[in-house]
């Protein structure tokens, strides 16, 4: 089968989103499926036309950025002559573009699972207004011209000011996760590198830095933490400098973590390998998530299938991975109070937030995930 995919950013930008993409289009292609990928050159020596992982990647110029979104002159006709190839159209949102490119696909009687991720909270301000408003058409816009939807959760869905209303087509499918395996060595490497003591507790947050993650809260409920154990450390894995949109955010939670000195260290992008053996160093995670731009979470699902538990915000989508596996605590969000007593709980007693680890790799696997959507391509191609 050909397949469209397409979304705002691509690998190597990295998010939620990205990730999972990456995941879903690797996995296809390995499934011997004809995969192609039509994104944005967010930075410019990225390639035009790349093929990666078996995926041909094609990205267009941008021209203009509005907020976290960009406008790129050369994407409709780029689109036209790949939604011809398609047999079927995957979009990815939000993204701005995905209005006419649902458009243009049913014109040409291909098609369209839209894949829906998040709703979109921008911070204030003019241009962050402006984009959340015509994100917030465009996505109706492309919702109701879709053959199917695809969202993580159907709680999510049925608490989306958006997909409330198109639920009939709402097809609720898991996030793809995978890890590699860490051995008792690579574990060993990790803590060195990191200065990981016997006796420190870790509590581990994987995240850019965002608004809508509610880092700040994590940074608020640390002194309730430090009062019980004085060896506790925070090891924040992800991208913490020039994330896009984010400057004024990371300016003013700068000193806030300041505070907190070498209880909080920042590790960055890092490898697979060392991301895998993060989650296994961690004693607890955690995702502070503050709104519905967070749908589901995939890192604490990673969390979960390294053996460590998570405390996650009683967010819709966000609270299924702990409801399902009974490996955490779900706590209100902008709740740093709550989320302290949720963390010490489970350092205080980590034997109860144990869950079946097997079970969790097999259910959120990129091959289960991937079949789950060859199921609905076959289905709206063969009755197209």
């Amino acid at each position: 089968m050909r397949i469209l995919i397409g979304l705002t950013y691509y690998r190597p930008h990295y998010s939620g989103l990205t990730i999972y993409t990456e995941r879903l289009a690797r996995t296809l292609a390995a499934r011997g499926h004809s995969v192609t990928v039509l994104t944005s050159q967010f930075a410019p020596d990225l390639p035009e036309l790349e093929v990666k992982d078996g995926v041909q990647v094609h990205r267009c110029k941008v021209s203009l950025r509005l907020s976290k979104g960009v406008i790129m002159p050369g994407m409709p006709a780029r689109a036209l002559t790949l939604i011809r190839q398609a047999d079927v159209v995957n979009l990815h949102v939000p993204q701005m573009d995905a209005f006419y490119l649902s458009w243009m696909s049913r014109a040409m009687r291909k098609p369209v699972v839209l894949t829906y991720h998040c709703d979109l909270h921008l911070p204030r301000g003019l241009i962050h207004g402006l984009a959340n408003i015509g994100s917030n058409l465009f996505n109706e816009i492309s919702a109701a011209s879709a053959s199917l939807i695809v969202t993580n959760t159907l709680d999510f869905a049925q608490h989306s000011p958006l997909l409330r209303r198109h639920l009939p087509k709402v097809n609720p499918i898991l996030p793809p996760v995978e890890l590699p395996e860490v051995t008792d060595d690579d574990l060993a490497a990790f803590r060195r590198k990191h200065s990981i003591r016997p006796d420190e507790k870790i509590v581990g947050i994987s995240a850019r830095m965002a608004t809508e993650k509610g880092v700040e809260y994590l940074v608020q409920a640390m002194p309730a933490v430090l009062k019980r154990y004085p060896n506790t450390r925070v090891l924040y894995n992800g991208q913490y400098q020039n994330v896009l949109g984010e400057a004024e955010y990371a300016r003013r939670l700068a000193p806030l973590i300041e505070t907190l000195g070498d209880r909080w260290t920042f590790l960055g992008i890092i490898p697979a390998l060392e991301q895998a053996a993060f989650f296994k160093a961690c004693d607890v995670t955690v995702l502070p998530s503050i709104n519905s731009t967070e749908s589901y979470g995939l890192v604490q699902v990673e969390s979960m299938c390294s053996g460590t538990p998570v405390v996650a915000t009683d967010l819709p989508g966000v609270r299924h991975a702990v409801q399902t596996t009974g490996m955490g605590k779900i706590v209100p969000p902008r709740d740093s109070k709550a989320l302290a007593e949720a963390i010490l709980e489970i350092l205080d007693a980590p034997e109860c937030f144990t869950g079946d680890v097997y079970a969790i790799r097999k259910r959120y696997a990129p091959v289960t995930i991937a079949s789950a959507y060859e199921n609905l391509f076959e289905e709206l191609a063969g009755g197209r």
